[in-house]
């Protein structure tokens, strides 16, 4: 009965979330108007989610959220950094190929996502069969150390999340 209630439990509750602070407030009203979307959504979408991803651990995702915002943070000083005191001249910009152990194409496109988010990287592509993401990093003296960093910071995470 509560499945068919909450198809998406956590996304019934990032609706809510996201509904409160679009609107700013957090009065009763408007958690009753977000968690009445956050329990609709989910249901009317259920059929387009067939094989939905079972997230594992939520300790470890709250985890992972506070390390990725830490990254940005972190990312935001020093790309400021790079762009305000290092010549053009002594910048390495590089393309990163990233072989990837995730299997699954929510855990894949949160990795890719995450790479986006964080100043610096963006993913530029994802091969066919979804084994290797292409990244390119702003100023990146070691590639190998890049590909290696999403490897242990990120995608160890997040297969612990989702597979």
């Amino acid at each position: 009965m509560l499945k068919r209630i909450f198809p998406h439990p956590y996304l019934t509750a990032l609706l809510t979330l996201v509904w409160m602070l679009l609107d700013n407030t957090a009065g009763p009203g408007v958690f009753i108007v977000g968690l009445i979307l956050g329990i609709f959504i989910p249901i009317i979408t259920a059929a387009y989610w067939p094989d939905r991803p079972v997230l594992k651990h939520p300790i470890k995702i709250a985890a992972y959220v506070l390390i990725v915002l830490y990254d940005i943070v972190k990312s935001n000083i020093d790309v400021a950094l790079i762009v305000l005191f290092k010549s053009n001249a002594a910048r390495k910009p590089a393309w990163v190929t990233v072989p990837l152990d995730l299997k699954t194409p929510e855990a894949i496109t949160v990795l890719a996502g995450t790479i986006t988010m964080t100043p610096g990287t963006v993913t530029a592509d994802v091969s066919a069969q979804g084994s290797a993401l292409l990244v390119h990093c702003l100023d990146a003296p070691d590639p190998d150390a890049v590909r290696d960093d999403i490897k242990s910071r990120y995608e160890a995470r997040l297969k612990e999340i989702f597979e």
